[in-house]
């Protein structure tokens, strides 16, 4: 039976534009090219779990523009059941990234992610009281997060708290998450001034190349990451959650759901975009088989 699994997140519009070079204030350039990708870190994830066979609802907003009808119809074309998303007065939220000269810059317009609200995810406290897992991140605002986790905690559902991008996280936040997925930047301020075997006991630390570290019993244990030929790393964390919740409702062990996920990740860099390149569960299982 799939694993029931619920995203409260963002769902954004990422607006690529690429260009020779970054231009200087009050100058006009040609670019080369312009792309609309599907993205924000909420339905990043959702995606990349559905993918993988599970059954995903996402929580969430957008505005009642075109991009906000094009992201639900593609959600739900993905297999993500859309029918907790709903379309708010204004812009949808919008991620604008210039890539040149091997670098990028973002700027990120949240718009209806906002509307996420603690009101708001109250409404839909059946869809995560129903869930396996729940999968949140910090792209709406932290209130909400806290009000869907506590849902959650309530009725038994165990929490995946992906703590990017980073900002300061209440105790009771992180008491409650089940398991906490920073990268190593995001685990060193999550340490500030804190007892660091509370957290250790909980966080899975994201290394990319390197891998991951996770502890159990004060115990350091690492698991290796997959060497893929990479053409975009853009999402790669996002589908180490999706898969890393797909694993652990199967009932894989944390070991063995932490190298799903990898394993997941890796071959997520091999196409261009974030959820376009996100794999399916027969791919990451032929992938395992070959790679060991």
């Amino acid at each position: 039976m799939a694993a029931k699994i619920t995203v409260v997140g963002s769902i954004n519009m990422d607006l690529v534009t690429i260009s020779n070079k970054v231009p200087k204030m009050g100058e006009t350039l040609l670019g080369q090219e312009f792309k609309t990708i599907p993205g924000g870190k909420g339905a990043n994830q959702a995606v990349a779990a559905a993918r993988l066979g599970a059954d995903v609802r996402m929580v969430g907003c957008v505005g009642d523009d075109v991009f906000g009808s094009e992201l639900k119809d593609h959600l739900n074309k993905q297999g993500v059941d859309v029918t907790d998303v709903e379309q708010v007065p204004g812009s949808t939220g919008t991620a604008t990234i210039l890539v040149s000269e091997g670098d990028n810059s973002i700027i990120v317009v949240p718009a209806a992610n906002h509307q996420v609200t603690p009101e708001f995810v109250e409404k839909k406290r059946d869809a995560i009281a129903g869930s396996d897992f729940l999968l949140v991140q910090l792209e709406i605002p932290l209130e909400s997060v806290q009000k869907a986790v506590s849902i959650a905690k309530e009725n038994g559902v165990k929490v995946v708290l992906n703590p990017a991008p980073i900002q300061g996280l209440s105790e009771e936040l992180l008491s409650q998450a089940d398991y906490i997925t920073p990268n190593e930047h995001e685990l060193e301020l999550l340490l500030k001034g804190r007892d660091e075997q509370f957290i250790k006991e909980k966080v899975i630390v994201t290394k990319g190349s390197k891998g991951l570290t996770f502890y159990k019993d004060g115990e350091e244990i690492n698991v290796r990451s997959y060497k893929v030929d990479v053409i975009d790393t853009t999402g790669a964390g996002d589908s180490f959650n999706g898969g890393l919740a797909v694993g652990l409702g199967q009932g894989l062990s944390l070991k063995a759901a932490c190298k799903f996920g990898n394993a997941v990740a890796a071959l997520s860099t091999t196409k261009l975009g974030a959820q376009n390149g996100m794999p399916t569960k027969a791919e990451v299982e032929q992938f395992i088989a070959v790679n060991g």
